[in-house]
């Protein structure tokens, strides 16, 4: 029997609808899942609201279960967490993550699913596509006890990063935003903060999340000689000019890239899914909940994305709750 689903569309750039879609039964190694929350992730998600994916990066920049292509019409999204409702018996009844776009039930492969531990409630689970971008960030870039690290970019993925290196010994940690609201957040988290003109220099790491030119000229600047900014950001279709001249080459200083779509050589033992395990496992840690700074139901959501967008709405991660919807 098929079933009736509603899913969230970015119509044109800048607008947004839901639009009905029918769903047929699971197969044998299919689940059906019904959605209880989904989040948006403010930065990628709105450069896509926006119809700012470059033309280059359309394929590398493709959702798991996206339909559509950019910049529109397009079905995107790639934080769902939901409950099983048919499928193999040792996921029936399971609450799992899943790369899915904002859609009230869906049908994937088992192995497109991952289950919730049960000491991770679902509201923050579906945090764990983000905490994975920061494990994989922090596989690349290997910070050693005792480093003195700063995050630039106090968002959704500098948050997350702050957060787990918060837990490594001895490390100095600062989180560097230029909002000063970001101070909450840094404290929840357990971790210092400061704005971008007093941030400690003298670094041997510094992660940049902040999709800035000031803020990746600002990383290069809190440098040590012979440290390295690890680049978390996208910038999507925007240029960025860099000061390589002056002393970037004296200190010998180092720009690595590092990006989620591939699990990170210095752990090439290691499977997306393992990843997203260790992800949703760290996600036992109550502190996360501040990344999470906004709610809204589905149904609201063609309201809500352009607002996001335009930053009239300040979130981390919105969360999108879909009660009765499903």
């Amino acid at each position: 029997m098929k079933a009736a689903a509603r899913a969230f569309w970015l119509r044109s750039p800048g607008e947004g609808e839901i639009r009905e879609t029918t769903l047929a039964a699971p197969g044998a190694d299919e689940v059906l899942v019904r959605s209880l929350y989904s989040g948006v992730s403010r930065g990628t998600e709105t450069l896509v609201f926006r119809g700012g994916v470059p033309e280059s990066q359309h394929a590398a920049m493709r959702a798991p279960f996206q339909e559509g292509d950019f910049p529109a019409p397009v079905k995107y999204g790639y934080l769902s967490v939901g409950l099983v409702e048919e499928g193999p018996a040792a996921l029936k009844g399971r609450t799992v993550f899943c790369l899915y776009p904002h859609q009230t039930r869906y049908v994937v492969p088992a192995s497109a699913v991952t289950v919730v531990p049960d000491d991770v409630p679902a509201r923050r689970a579906v945090l764990a596509g983000t905490v994975e971008t920061a494990v994989n960030a922090l596989w690349d870039a290997a910070p050693l006890v005792g480093d003195r690290i700063a995050v630039v970019g106090g968002g959704m993925v500098g948050s997350s990063v702050a957060a787990l290196l918060a837990r490594f010994p001895g490390v100095r940690v600062q989180l560097v935003d230029a909002d000063p609201a970001r101070a909450k957040t840094a404290e929840a988290l357990g971790v210092g903060f400061a704005s971008p003109e007093d941030a400690l220099g003298d670094c041997d790491l510094v992660v940049h999340a902040s999709a800035t030119e000031q803020g990746l000229a600002r990383s290069l600047e809190l440098l040590s000689a012979e440290g390295t900014v690890v680049e978390l950001s996208w910038y999507g279709d925007r240029r960025v000019s860099l000061p390589l001249g002056e002393a970037f080459h004296s200190r010998r200083l180092v720009i690595r890239s590092s990006q989620v779509g591939t699990v990170s050589p210095a752990r090439g033992n290691r499977s997306y899914g393992d990843r997203l395990a260790l992800a949703l496992k760290l996600l036992a840690d109550r502190a996360l909940d501040a990344l999470i700074t906004g709610e809204s139901a589905f149904e609201e959501l063609p309201e809500v994305m352009p607002k996001l967008a335009r930053g009239e709405i300040p979130a981390l991660c919105h969360l999108v709750s879909y009660g009765k919807s499903a």
